[in-house]
């Protein structure tokens, strides 16, 4: 599958059972991750796949139909939306218009391109740990939790150093590593916005600048191939935040036993 289809569409495709590492990473090569369902009786396999994939929501032994405000958060992520989750605790901020900050663009030099890539590889790589783990109220037999991870690698583009300084530490708030483009900051100058076309590695950006040159930017990165990265204008953290929802049904016993034996 190359994108995103909604079917109803049967897609079969076999494996065997010491393939499913290599199945995990063909899923989230795809760069899709709205929804996964898994009917096993094997609780460290279903942990496997909750710890390793990067979708939004995933059902566990049940159908993949949920999507209940303030049970089951819907949401994905990557080529799936950047979030926040429908009828989860962040999405009512989000309808809402925050103060932006705003800092007066300075004239420096334009950081050259191998120079911002590297400083983006020599990164750390955040945490796969989730921040927090929250218990959601839901029907009996049915276990609900919505996780938050940190996004990722966010590049800090001021435009000021004050601004990257500010950046930084709302990044690092919300558990991810960042790297400060300006002058003065990790990597001394500008960035252009045809640059931001070419980079690889970085999963948000933040600029509290220029409006104009910012809708270049979110122009520049609509246009990127590869998950939807967020421009973000404030200091919310929750904008560098990722949430994932798992559901259980906690009747199945392992799973659906009927399903499992048609299939032996």
């Amino acid at each position: 599958m190359r994108e995103e289809i909604f079917g109803p569409v049967l897609h079969i495709a076999t494996f065997a059972s010491g393939e499913i590492s290599k199945v995990i990473e063909d899923i989230n090569i795809c760069g899709f991750g709205l929804t996964f369902g898994v009917h096993s009786r094997i609780d460290d396999r279903v942990q496997g796949f909750i710890d390793k994939l990067k979708v939004g929501n995933i059902y566990v032994n049940r159908n993949q139909v949920g999507a209940v405000v303030g049970s089951q958060p819907f949401g994905g992520e990557g080529l799936s939306g950047t979030g926040p989750k429908a009828g989860g605790p962040q999405y009512l901020k989000r309808l809402t218009n925050p103060a932006k900050e705003y800092f007066e663009d300075e004239d420096g030099p334009l950081a050259e391109f191998k120079d911002i890539q590297q400083g983006i590889d020599r990164l750390d790589q955040p945490s796969a740990t989730a921040l927090s783990v929250e218990s959601l109220p839901g029907p009996t037999g049915e276990s609900n939790q919505l996780s938050e991870l940190a996004r990722g690698k966010v590049l800090c583009l001021g435009p000021t150093l004050k601004a990257a300084n500010l950046q930084k530490q709302c990044a690092k708030s919300a558990g991810c590593t960042a790297l400060r483009i300006a002058n003065g900051g990790d990597i001394d100058g500008q960035i252009a916005v045809e640059t931001l076309q070419g980079l690889s590695g970085f999963d948000a950006v933040m600029y509290w600048g220029n409006e104009t040159f910012a809708r270049e930017m979110r122009v520049a990165l609509a246009e990127r191939p590869g998950p939807l990265l967020p421009l973000i204008a404030n200091a919310d953290a929750s904008r560098l935040i990722i949430e994932r929802h798992v559901c259980i049904d906690t009747t199945a016993s392992g799973g659906n036993a009927e399903l499992l034996v048609s299939v032996s």
